[in-house]
């Protein structure tokens, strides 16, 4: 009897670990369902997308090109993340009106805030296209003459597949350019901002916390769409009224618990699961050091500046998360990638891989592929870290010289197309940049540009460093352009741009910071981008054949596509893990550890009184759990950046929570998804609830809500 007890084990655990992978909606009948289904869901895969009816696919779209969301009721009301409409929460807030500080609810809907340059996306139809993209492109020999092929046929499809007015088809690429998929989409873009907690709730814990389990953050924020009188896209109107959903998610309070089954769906930005391992040697030795140490100067200055000043704080909150966000996931992909050992399993794979090419008599075909990747990623080394910092100093941390580089564009502008797509540039620059100093500060920005200088000065591969930066005193040269550059400012910008084509021209190239951003630009365009364009172009071409390669040779392996921002689904359970020996994290946290965290005062851990008095009364509601509130929990659902926001749901489809964040030991899930350690970190939908119910006073928000409740015992 135990022997068919172990056999029965054995059987089974095999099945039922099937988890991580982030699978096309369209494509989950088969294998994906079954798992699903053993995993414990209770829907099928057509009730998950279907084309023609309503399904859950109709209540995900994507949040303003960067995030997820979903809608929650039948009058467009939208849920996503805190720190996914944080930039539209600060463009509201003043010193006066502190939205970021004390929070935003909207009583009635003549309250929402409209907000500019918002969008949703959602998805109507996913289509494969693979053999009209890739028409005509075999016959051809050279890689750049393929991929000008594969883009002209794109651009063709694109235009001329049926589509309503309003609607948009998509063509993206999946399983490194062996398959092409169509999403014919709708975009709204009246989308108003509902409500936001207070930072003390929605960015609990902030960056000392970001990445890491356990996890105490109410990272939720409300949207509502809006639509025109026919229910289709339009821009802001007073007369526009609320969307009316194909689907919206039941919002379910009868909690989780270990093991239960989760889905979460949404829209992962980039994952690299099938590099070789001489690009994860790479990315571990040189390129995320190298990226890690720049943003860590970067928000040392920063943070400094923000403890002193509150009008900083506010001006530089949305800059400083957004740099911090990887600058932490960074180092927690290079401790997971070695702590799980994954250069060593991807060596074993290759190995493996090797081995399959011998026996099925494919060496002309794909014999030579690995060893073609090592002698590209050798040669392409210096040329990858420049790029690194180039765009991490020029283009990304360093506000000046982003500003000048977008003149050094300008400039290119004139001498490719003239004075009148100059003007048309240059106008757009002007009203952009607008925005743009309103939360730049000249005083921080000199202090990281000292920094970062320095070390592009040091760190960047000597061979190509511009003259300007050859053995320079960079204390010295940060004050001269700090001093003497129109950059610093709004005024001294438009001074700078005041005039004709030329007489700009010649303005501009007179100017301190913009002399010494044309001195990089030019040294980059000219020594770095090309060499590494054209290695990686042959790396592109080569993972090409590597992911056909694997597709062919392991025909029973789990090979889902790598993430591109194109709706996907994950499943997996409700789950705690062990980071380390004699370390053991639970899956779920409650209101008790925010407390516990609590430090008057503090901008990270500071926490309302009005919260710490529904603490004590213990004046929950319905939303909690034997007398406790649940605050957040993790699951082994595979995501990455772009989920953000997206509905964590039960195998009923029902929406339980919110996803936000991964532990940081399993951020390597990237490049090496391990279901030991790779966690999702989500806020529960209760405590959601409890907050905008019970903390805010805004239960007309809930009403709008179907809540499925029947309790768990």
């Amino acid at each position: 009897m135990k022997l068919l007890r172990l056999l029965v084990l054995l059987f089974v655990l095999p099945v039922s670990a099937q988890q991580g992978g982030m699978w096309i909606p369209s494509l989950l009948k088969g294998m994906n369902e079954k798992e699903m289904k053993t995993l414990g869901m209770k829907i099928s895969a057509a009730d998950i997308y279907d084309v023609n009816k309503s399904s859950l696919k109709d209540a995900v779209p994507h949040f303003n090109g960067g995030c997820t969301s979903e809608v929650i009721s039948s009058k467009g009301l939208l849920l996503t993340n805190h720190h996914c409409g944080y930039g539209e929460i600060q463009s509201h807030s003043t010193v006066d009106h502190d939205y970021l500080t004390n929070g935003f609810w909207a009583m009635k809907q003549e309250d929402e805030l409209p907000n500019k340059d918002l969008e949703v996306t959602f998805i109507v139809k996913i289509e494969d296209v693979t053999n009209k993209v890739l028409e005509g492109v075999a016959a051809l020999t050279s890689e750049a003459d393929k991929q000008k092929k594969i883009q002209e046929n794109i651009s063709t499809l694109s235009r001329t597949l049926p589509k309503e007015s309003w609607q948009e088809n998509k063509i993206r690429t999946f399983y490194d350019g062996n398959q092409y998929i169509l999403f014919l989409t709708e975009t709204y873009t009246d989308v108003r901002l509902v409500g936001a907690p207070p930072s003390s709730i929605g960015k609990f814990g902030s960056d000392t916390d970001n990445w890491v389990w356990p996890r105490h953050t109410g990272d939720f924020s409300l949207f509502r769409i809006y639509a025109d009188k026919n229910n289709r896209p339009a821009a802001y109107s007073k007369d526009n009224v609320p969307y009316k959903p194909k689907h919206f998610f039941p919002v379910s309070i009868k909690g989780v618990k270990e093991n239960d089954f989760t889905m979460v769906m949404g829209y992962p930005g980039r994952t690299q699961e099938y590099l070789p391992s001489y690009a994860v040697a790479q990315i571990v030795n040189d390129l995320n050091p190298a990226k890690i140490e720049v943003r860590d100067a970067a928000l040392k200055v920063q943070d400094g500046f923000m403890r002193k000043d509150n009008a900083i704080k506010i001006q530089y909150a949305s800059k400083y998360a957004s740099i911090a966000n990887y600058w932490k996931k960074w180092i927690g992909e290079t401790k997971g990638l070695k702590k799980s050992n994954a250069l060593a399993i991807k060596q074993k794979f290759e190995q493996e891989f090797q081995d399959k090419v011998a026996k099925s008599g494919k060496q002309a075909e794909y014999g030579n592929l690995l060893a073609d990747f090592k002698k590209n990623y050798t040669e392409i080394a210096p040329y990858a870290l420049s790029r690194d910092y180039y765009t991490e100093v020029v283009l990304r941390n360093t506000e000046l010289l982003s500003f000048g580089y977008r003149l050094f564009q300008l400039e290119q502008v004139y001498n490719a197309k003239g004075e009148q797509a100059f003007n048309d540039r240059k106008n757009n620059l002007i009203a952009g940049f607008e925005d743009l100093y309103k939360d730049f500060n000249a005083n921080v920005d000199e202090k990281v540009f000292e920094q970062l200088i320095a070390l592009y000065a040091t760190k960047s591969p000597k061979q190509f460093l511009p003259a300007s930066l050859t053995n320079a005193d960079t204390k010295k040269l940060t004050q001269e352009v700090y001093s003497q550059s129109k950059l610093t400012s709004y005024n001294g910008l438009k001074e700078l741009l005041n005039g004709d084509a030329k007489t700009v021209i010649e303005r501009i190239n007179n100017d301190k910071g913009f002399q010494l951003v044309k001195s990089m630009a030019d040294s980059y365009l000219k020594n770095v981008a090309p060499k590494y364009d054209e290695l990686n172009l042959k790396n592109i071409a080569l993972q090409r054949t590597y992911m056909k390669a694997i597709l062919e040779l392991f025909p029973n392996n789990r090979i889902f596509p790598d993430a591109n921002s194109t709706l996907r689904v994950t499943y997996g359970k409700v789950k705690g893990y062990s980071p380390s020996d004699a370390v053991i994290y639970e899956p779920m946290t409650y209101l008790d550890g925010v407390i516990e965290k609590y430090v008057p005062g503090d901008y990270e851990f500071d926490v309302p009184a009005k919260l710490i008095s529904l603490y004590n009364n213990k004046d929950y509601g319905q939303y909690a759990e034997k007398g406790r509130m649940p605050v957040c929990f993790i699951g082994t659902n595979h995501t990455t950046g772009g989920n953000s926001g997206s509905p964590a749901l039960d195998a009923e489809g029902n929406l339980i929570g919110l996803n936000f964040d991964r532990v940081w030991e399993g951020t390597m899930s990237d490049i090496h998804y391990d279901p030991a350690i790779c966690r999702n970190i989500m806020v529960d939908i209760r405590y959601v609830l409890f907050i905008i119910d019970k903390y805010a006073g805004a239960k007309h928000l809930v009403d709008e809500m179907k809540i499925v409740q029947n309790k768990k015992k």
